[in-house]
């Protein structure tokens, strides 16, 4: 089985017919995770609007309220 998920084969294990676990490549889960984190972000940052600052808007902004 280890030599058949080294070529990308992925296997449902089983107890009594109700899966239990999945036998999947190392790289597997965290590939598509990543995927899916980059797309969620992709679609949040599509609704973002416009703020109209400027770079010197943001730079005197980041320390508004601060102490001296």
């Amino acid at each position: 089985m280890l030599s058949a998920v080294e070529r990308g084969e992925s296997f449902a294990i089983t107890r009594h017919g109700r899966p239990i676990a999945h036998l999947v490549p190392a790289d597997a889960g965290t590939r598509s995770a990543a995927r899916a984190a980059i797309a969620r972000f992709r679609a949040q940052r599509a609704g973002w609007g416009k703020t109209g600052m400027t770079l010197e808007d943001i730079l005197a902004a980041r320390h508004h309220g601060h102490r001296a």
